[in-house]
């Protein structure tokens, strides 16, 4: 197991130094559809890592077996009103999202590779970044709010028909200094508690801080359920919380930080399969 490092972190540590090695389990969804939870690090780790681990594997048995199925599943629930969304013409337009891109699990191939650079927009886009541009130039609709309800349950559908493709996010050509940012910010130190990403999800995954077992922080499995507040959870919505809990000012969601943010930390889980809705805790 890993040193502990920096005394901020050591007090946040459960004083017994109890340590939780992620479990040795394979997921396979409704036993048809094979997850990659665990795989060799993507090389532009430079050795940061050997090893990429879901979060799955961080959790006790019950949140576990949760996800196995999805009867079991809450996130499913709002996957299911996605859906509806997805077949309902809105906007201007008059159109709705199947009508550009027919059913929702032709969309397969869409969610392992966000964020990506868009050549035409000239920036790297986030998966509700792209929803919002076909909703307001596509449908004439507007556009919903960053982590909404009905944004984070669209995401939820997207990342639903693409379970257990591995994460591919490129982060070579112009989306190289997005990366490069995002990168930065992974390993910059924040608040009264002087913590970057890197000190619970690299250093430190594995053992217990406070009450939870620290994973490394993929984010295949986003958005996620959250037992903790029972709802689907966006990707920068983590983020959020976690600068905060560092007691530092922390950044929007949607913001051009957290989409730098996520592009490095997706890039960090390539190969993983994706699975949200995920369940944690």
């Amino acid at each position: 197991m890993r040193k502990l490092t920096g005394a901020m972190l050591a007090t946040l540590l459960t004083t017994s130094a109890v340590m939780a090695d992620p479990v040795d389990d394979t997921l396979t969804i409704n036993g048809e559809t094979d997850i990659v939870v665990r795989t060799a690090a993507p090389e532009h780790l430079d050795g940061a890592l050997k090893e990429v681990m879901s979060g799955w594997l961080f959790r006790e048995d019950d949140t576990r077996i949760m996800q196995t199925d999805d009867f079991d599943n809450p996130g499913m629930i709002f996957v299911e009103l996605a859906e509806d969304n997805w077949n309902m013409a809105e906007g201007s337009n008059g159109k709705s999202c199947a009508d550009c891109h027919g059913a929702s699990s032709d969309m397969s191939e869409v969610r392992p590779t966000y964020p990506k650079w868009n050549a035409s927009a000239g920036e790297v886009r986030t998966l509700e970044m792209q929803i919002n541009n076909c909703r307001t130039n596509q449908m004439g609709a507007e556009e919903w709010g960053y982590t909404s309800g009905d944004m984070v349950n669209m995401t939820a559908l997207l990342a639903s028909v693409s379970r257990g493709k591995p994460m591919n996010v490129a982060i070579d050509g112009p989306a190289q200094s997005v990366w490069e940012q995002g990168k930065e910010m992974y390993y910059t130190r924040y608040g009264q508690l002087d913590l970057s990403c890197s000190n619970c999800h690299e250093d430190n995954y594995g053992n217990m801080i406070r009450a939870d077992h620290l994973s490394q922080g993929q984010t295949n499995g986003f958005p996620v359920y959250r037992l903790k507040n029972t709802k689907l959870n966006a990707a920068h919505d983590r983020f959020k919380g976690c600068i905060r809990d560092t007691r530092a000012e922390t950044f929007a969601p949607g913001s051009a930080e957290f989409v730098a943010l996520e592009l490095y930390v997706a890039s960090r889980g390539n190969g993983l399969g994706v699975e949200g809705p995920a369940i944690r805790n």
